[in-house]
């Protein structure tokens, strides 16, 4: 059997490049997916093209530099896998942007619109792209869907409106796709992960006026932040034989910060 083939978007760095090199070890063949270009609305930059071919090349990979809020992207993306490998086995969306500092009612329009498009409607248009491949042939299928999603997906958080209510939508959504994938058994799922070494953390850090990411430690029972291999880890199982049981739920990899709240 010829070895299975993701998409993943935000690959560049992070979670998503975390992923791709999970999956890399494990003999996946992947298409990485990144919009390597900066976003006037936020405050940090973007991973760039030598980032994402960087990790493609890494992982023996195809790197599509791509934008989750344009459909054709996301469909060059899947259109590229099935040309190149001829199959598609599972798509992770891990492309996510964070911005804020104010209260819900006073933040501007331009960035809650960001948010949603990229973290709530990019996983829906990679859905649009990538479940009619991870459909095809007959029964018994084992086509797998995982997003990311947030800690700020579970609980309530102050000054990140628009991110928090972006990562909730994720949930919903990946659970009604869940129920309506069941009958063709496919999965479909979240991982949810607290405060992670990443560049939307420092990000973070900036719009709560911290000293460092490291700051938030303090929010997790662990008492330390959590690295992208860490949640990587968690999407690696859900894409794997032994997670074939697992559909619908959320994964929470936060140094148990959910389970206080």
């Amino acid at each position: 059997m010829s070895a299975p083939v993701a998409v993943i978007t935000g690959a560049g760095r992070g979670i998503g490049a975390a992923t791709a090199r999970a999956l890399a070890g494990d003999g996946w063949r992947v298409v990485l997916v990144d919009i390597c270009a900066d976003q006037p609305p936020l405050g940090y930059s973007m991973a760039t093209r030598e980032e994402l071919e960087a990790v493609a090349s890494e992982c023996r990979g195809t790197a599509v530099v791509g934008d989750v809020r344009r459909q054709s992207d996301l469909q060059a993306a899947v259109d590229t896998a099935l040309a190149s490998h001829g199959r598609l086995d599972a798509a992770v969306a891990a492309a996510g942007v964070i911005a804020g500092g104010v209260e819900a009612w006073g933040l501007d329009e331009e960035t809650w619109d960001l948010m949603i498009d990229v973290n709530q409607t990019g996983v829906w248009r990679l859905a649009r792209a990538a479940v009619p491949a991870l459909l095809t042939g007959p029964p018994p299928r084992q086509g797998r869907f995982v997003a990311i999603s947030s800690v700020a997906g579970l609980v309530g958080m102050p000054l990140l409106a628009a991110y928090a209510a972006s990562k909730h939508a994720v949930i919903g959504l990946v659970r009604s796709m869940a129920a309506e994938l069941g009958p063709h058994g496919v999965t479909a799922n979240v991982v949810a992960p607290g405060s992670t070494d990443t560049a939307i953390l420092r990000a973070s850090a900036e719009i709560y006026g911290l000293a460092g990411a490291e700051d938030f430690a303090v929010h997790h029972p662990l008492g330390r932040l959590l690295e992208p291999r860490e949640v990587a880890s968690a999407v690696r199982w859900l894409l794997s034989p032994e997670a074939s049981g697992v559909t619908g739920t959320v994964v929470p990899v936060d140094a148990g910060m959910s389970g206080i709240q």
